[in-house]
C-alpha cells in the first residue's frame, strides 16, 4: 500500500511538471507566459492630411488693339472699376497697351478720362517725311515715360504686359519689364504708319499683326479669369479718306480676322460699338469712352457671376 501510494506521487508530480511545458507548447507564438510580458497599447489612428492649399486666383484684363477706337477701353475700365472687380493683370496690344499702362501704373479709370480729354494729337504724334511709316513715335514713347515718371515696367502698381511683333520672325513678343515707353511705342507700331521700332537687332511692329486681343499671352502669364475687351469687331463701312485713314481701315478689318483665333479662350468678351469711330478719329474721344461704359455694363451680370464663382471656391 505505501508503494503504492509513492509511486502515485511520483506520478502527479511528473504530470506537475509536464504540464505546463504541454501547454507552452500549445500556445501560438508571440504569446508564450514572460515575467516581462506587457499589454501591447494600441497606437492612436493618424490625423487625416492637411487639405491643399487654394491658389489664389488671378483676375486679368485684355485691352486690345484698334488706333483711336482704344479710348473705348477706358469707359470699360470706368466701369469695373466702380464695380469694384479686381484686377491682378493688365494685357495690352497696340491702343490696348497705351491705356493699360497708364492704369497698371496707378491712374485710376477718371485720371484716365481726363488724360484723354486733354490730350492732343500733336502730344503723341510726330509725323516724319515717309520713311517706313509716316509716325517716327518717339513723341509717343515720351509722353508714356513722362506720365508714369519713367518708372520700369516691373515696378507698377499693377503687372503689365504690351504685346508687339517681332517683325523679323513674325512672332508674337511679349514685354513685361523695362522701358515702358519704348515697350508701349512697339506695341502701337502699326506697320506703313508708324516706323518700326528697333531694340537691339530686332525691329518690332505692332502687336495686332499677331494677336489683337492677346487673350493667350494673359493665359500664358497665369491668368484665370480673362475678360478682353474687343475694338476691332465693329466694323468701320465708312469710305476712308486719305492713305493713313485707308491703312488704319485696312489695319482694323486684319485685327477683326485674326482676333476671333483667340477670343474664344477669354472668359469674358466686352465688344464696345464703335463701328462709326474711325480708326484716325482721335477728336470722337468721348463717344469711345461712352460705348465702353455701355459695353461693359451690358457684360457686367455675366463678370459678376464669375467672380462669385471663384469667391465660393475660395479662390478670391
Amino acid at each position: 500500500m505505501f508503494l503504492f501510494h509513492v509511486s502515485t506521487l511520483r506520478a502527479l508530480l511528473v504530470c506537475l511538471v509536464a504540464l505546463p511545458l504541454l501547454l507552452a507548447g500549445c500556445l501560438p507564438s508571440g504569446l508564450l507566459p514572460s515575467s516581462d510580458f506587457t499589454p501591447s497599447v494600441v497606437a492612436p489612428p493618424l490625423p487625416p492630411p492637411p487639405t491643399p492649399a487654394v491658389r489664389p486666383a488671378r483676375v486679368a484684363v485684355v485691352l486690345g488693339a484698334g488706333a483711336s477706337r482704344g479710348f473705348a477701353h477706358i469707359g470699360v475700365l470706368k466701369i469695373l472699376e466702380g464695380s469694384k472687380v479686381p484686377i491682378h493683370m493688365v494685357v495690352g496690344t497696340s491702343a490696348g497697351s497705351f491705356v493699360g499702362s497708364l492704369y497698371a501704373y496707378g491712374y485710376n479709370a477718371f485720371d484716365l478720362q481726363t488724360l484723354a480729354l486733354g490730350i492732343e494729337k500733336s502730344d503723341i504724334v510726330d509725323m516724319t517725311l515717309p520713311d517706313n511709316g509716316f509716325v517716327r513715335g518717339d513723341k509717343l514713347e515720351a509722353y508714356v515715360n513722362s506720365c508714369l515718371k519713367n518708372t520700369s515696367m516691373d515696378r507698377l502698381k499693377i503687372p503689365f504686359f504690351a504685346v508687339a511683333t517681332n517683325i523679323q520672325t513674325g512672332k508674337e513678343v511679349v514685354f513685361a519689364k523695362g522701358n515702358v515707353g519704348q515697350a508701349v511705342r512697339s506695341s502701337c507700331s502699326i506697320p506703313g504708319v508708324f516706323r518700326p521700332v528697333v531694340i537691339g537687332d530686332t525691329m518690332y511692329v505692332d502687336g495686332g499683326v499677331v494677336s489683337p486681343v492677346a487673350v493667350d499671352a494673359a493665359r500664358a502669364k497665369g491668368a484665370d479669369l480673362v475678360i478682353a475687351v474687343d475694338i476691332s469687331a465693329d466694323l468701320d463701312t465708312r469710305r476712308p479718306i486719305g492713305t493713313v485713314d485707308t491703312i488704319l481701315q485696312s489695319v482694323n478689318i486684319m485685327y477683326a480676322q485674326i482676333s476671333t483665333q483667340q477670343l474664344g479662350r477669354a472668359d469674358i468678351v466686352i465688344r464696345p460699338k464703335v463701328g462709326l469711330i474711325g480708326s484716325a478719329a482721335f477728336e470722337k474721344r468721348h463717344e469711345a469712352i461712352l460705348e465702353g461704359e455701355k459695353a461693359a455694363l451690358e457684360a457686367l451680370p455675366q463678370i459678376q457671376a464669375a467672380l462669385e464663382k471663384l469667391r465660393q471656391e475660395g479662390r478670391l
